[in-house]
């Protein structure tokens, strides 16, 4: 007679995050849509190992099948011997290479989809920089070293000796955070002197330009047809700057993207649903690759080479070459530099662009954010690149129409 063991996992999980079709192993898991579903499904499929090895092993001991309380006596034991083992024994940087191996094979927990490998490769940094920073100050850096004192060397550290710039600064304090987070979760970690209001992540505002709607029409006018190269790389960028889609996404829109009069899409890093109504400039471009390309869009490019071939162009008109002072505080110091507007246009100029001259045509914020797919007004302001002046004129553009509207 088959007997059955109800074994409490001691995990918590809403049933709208259930999977209850029964998969091929014929067991059920979290759903993708789940935050946290990798290490759920893992710690699941961990258990099931551990109560299968249990099981062998008493049979091979015993040579017969357990019953029900000692199978569940020899599982109580053996899971709580991996759980002390695995708190006692994995110091930081074994946790570290832990978590930057679970992320190779982790899906984000929002999106479903395998983690960017822009993302693991910050991971792999930060980790590789904390380890310096041990070696070369010859401190041991663990779990109880982690304190507001070790937040002021390493910060320190970070910029003195490494020259990191604020924003760099604060990803690699961001990514430690990211690291500690996940074993107190994961109960491995007790000390949470890193919640402290003062471990802080230092961040500033970038001096990224934006490009206006003339500089973009100079941009679309401008004579390309004796070069390919440059020709492919301005159409791929204007379609950028007028649907305000990441580079991942508008360098790989498919020919079911487009429907009708929008764009309509699944971006590739947030999971976000967006629709962008077809702009009559992104309309010419794909009039000129109708036939050529399957979405009659041209094909896509590599994010360095389209940087590289970007300033070519940007070169090559005359509104570009104005003078832009940039600032970045690098070691405590405010550090002052001059370029040539075009020195400075990258692929992400597209999408700020966008933001940008949206922003100061009118449209509200809240109706920008959802076609930019952007969740914060916080991280949605980061694109806005309007000075004092241009923000002071979108203002009194308000007022006048307010006191028209009135007069009327």
């Amino acid at each position: 007679m088959k007997k059955r063991l109800v074994y409490s996992t001691q995990e918590n999980i809403k049933p709208k995050d259930w999977e209850t079709v029964k998969t091929k192993r014929n067991f059920q898991r979290a759903k993708v849509q789940y935050r946290g579903h990798p290490e759920l499904n893992l710690r699941l499929d961990w258990i099931i190992a551990t109560a299968k090895n249990a099981f062998r092993q008493f049979v091979n001991d015993n040579h017969r099948q357990p019953e029900v309380s000692e199978l569940m006596e020899l599982l109580d034991m053996k899971l709580r011997m991996k759980n002390e083992k695995a708190k006692t024994k994995v110091d930081l940087f074994g946790f570290i290479e832990q978590f930057i191996d679970r992320a190779k094979t982790r899906s984000n927990g929002e999106t479903g989809k395998p983690l960017a490998l822009g993302t693991i490769r910050i991971y792999t940094r930060a980790f590789a920089v904390l380890k310096e920073y041990a070696t070369r100050k010859r401190i041991r850096v663990d779990f109880d070293t982690i304190d507001l004192q070790f937040y002021f060397d390493y910060t320190n550290f970070l910029a003195e000796e490494c020259g990191f710039a604020n924003n760099t600064v604060g990803r690699h304090v961001k990514t430690l955070k990211a690291f500690l987070n996940d074993a107190t979760e994961r109960g491995i970690n007790t000390n949470i002197a890193f919640k402290s209001k003062r471990f802080k992540v230092l961040s500033e505002s970038s001096s990224s330009v934006y490009l206006n709607e003339e500089e973009l029409e100079e941009m679309f006018r401008l004579d390309l047809s004796s070069n390919a190269r440059l020709e492919r790389v301005r159409s791929l960028f204007l379609v950028g700057c007028w649907s305000g889609l990441r580079f991942s996404d508008f360098n790989s829109i498919q020919p079911e993207n487009i429907q009708g009069d929008y764009i309509s899409l699944t971006t590739r890093k947030t999971g976000e649903p967006v629709a962008i109504p077809i702009h009559k400039t992104i309309r010419l471009i794909m009039e000129r690759y109708k036939g050529r390309y399957p979405n009659s869009l041209p094909p896509p490019i590599s994010n360095v080479k389209m940087n590289k071939y970007l300033k070519e162009i940007g070169k090559m008109m005359e509104c570009l070459h104005v003078e832009v002072q940039t600032s970045i505080t690098r070691g405590g110091k405010s550090i002052v530099t001059k370029s040539k507007k075009y020195e400075l246009i990258v692929t992400h100029t597209a999408r700020r662009s966008f933001a940008t001259n949206l922003y100061k045509g009118g449209l509200a914020p809240i109706a920008i954010m959802k076609i930019t797919g952007h969740r914060t007004p916080r991280a949605f302001l980061t694109y806005i690149k309007v000075t004092e002046f241009e923000n002071a004129k979108i203002l009194k553009a308000h007022w006048e129409k307010k006191e028209s509207q009135s007069a009327a």
